[in-house]
């Protein structure tokens, strides 16, 4: 800015988002496959194929929500990060006013409607914010591909990610230290870091999510107290005939039991809680675990609006509002492998 007024800036947060009730199942599930970052099939083949998959998985998914209310918590979860983020943020010397907006790619409050309600505030600066820590072309780079769509001609300053942020791996190093604290510190005990899975030919395309989930997973691990030295990485969440990445985090667990010890689990790439947490990770694998006699099977929590993760999204957004425009990874220059050809950070700074 020209002069010293105070700016207003607007944060974007991204996310996946959930559906509500029971009824919006099945529309949340089309818009989800019918995105091409998921289905790379032209129309109208990946609409029809959309459907038809949401059709079927609806019934078995609503069973699932049903344990959780009837729809996901992720919206109240993000409101709650927002929240927090707003009061972090506010408390700069900068004299700045901060608003969060939520834009979630597949249900409401869609990034169209986020995109409307930041050009009604007319802010001074935009930062988009993906809440997926880890970036891959099909969250972070699907979310912003839907902004550009619908707000090309508003000047962005963008986080692509923050894998190896020193707050953010602090906060997971606590809730996986303090999970174990409070079972007793039990001996013999193997640290899993759970993270979604992709097709292997995602990653083989120059995704750089698996990279940047091992990447934590590293940092974390090496942030543990001694007694959780033994650790491994695995990914949750398959569905359809592809191949994906490994090993499962069903895997994962039968190989910490064949071995003798028990099973703590953390959600290394989800920060809210939701189906694929408190459902999956809580009831499908806690049973997993108990019928393979993994004891004890333990879960760390998602970081949520924990003040540890929410001062990496302070210090992310203050960062990127320094320098040039567009996209900004947290280091300043790209942390991806060479072959992670989708890494939009390598690409902006080609």
């Amino acid at each position: 800015m020209a002069d010293d007024r105070a700016r207003r800036i607007a944060v974007v947060l991204f996310n996946l988002g959930g559906p509500d009730r029971p009824e919006d199942v099945r529309g949340f599930l089309e818009n989800l496959f019918k995105d091409p970052a998921i289905l790379s099939l032209p129309n109208p083949f990946r609409r029809a194929l959309a459907w038809f998959i949401a059709k079927r998985r609806a019934p078995s998914a609503q069973e699932n929500y049903a344990k959780m209310g009837g729809g996901s918590p992720l919206l109240a979860n993000t409101q709650a990060q927002a929240k927090a983020l707003e009061a972090a943020l506010a408390d700069g010397a900068s004299g700045d006013e901060f608003r969060c907006f939520i834009a979630m790619r597949y249900w409401s409050p869609f990034v169209e409607q986020a995109a409307a309600q930041v050009r009604d505030w007319a802010p001074d600066e935009i930062v988009l914010l993906p809440l997926y820590p880890q970036f891959s072309t099909t969250t972070t780079g699907s979310s912003l591909s839907a902004w550009h769509e619908v707000a090309s001609d508003l000047p962005v300053r963008t986080v692509c990610c923050y894998p190896n942020e020193p707050s953010f791996i602090e906060a997971h190093a606590r809730a996986v230290t303090n999970t174990w604290d409070e079972a007793g510190r039990p001996e013999r005990v193997r640290v899993l870091f759970s993270a979604h899975g992709l097709p292997e030919r995602v990653i083989e395309a120059g995704d750089p999510y698996q990279a940047q989930v091992e990447t934590t997973c590293a940092a974390v691990a090496a942030s543990l107290p001694d007694g959780l030295s033994d650790w491994a990485v695995c990914y949750q969440s398959r569905v359809g005939p592809l191949k994906w990445i490994g090993p499962s985090t069903e895997e994962a667990i039968a190989a910490a039991g064949e071995a003798g010890m028990g099973a703590l689990v953390t959600p290394i790439a989800f920060v809210s809680e939701h189906i694929e947490t408190l459902v999956e990770l809580d009831d499908e694998y806690g049973l997993l675990a108990r019928e393979l006699g993994v004891a004890p099977y333990l879960r760390a929590p998602a970081l949520g609006d924990d003040p540890k993760f929410i001062e990496c999204l302070a210090r992310l957004t203050r960062s990127a509002l320094e320098g040039p425009m567009g996209v900004k990874p947290p280091s300043g220059a790209p942390i991806c492998p060479a072959n992670c050809s989708k890494c939009p950070a390598a690409e902006a700074a080609a």
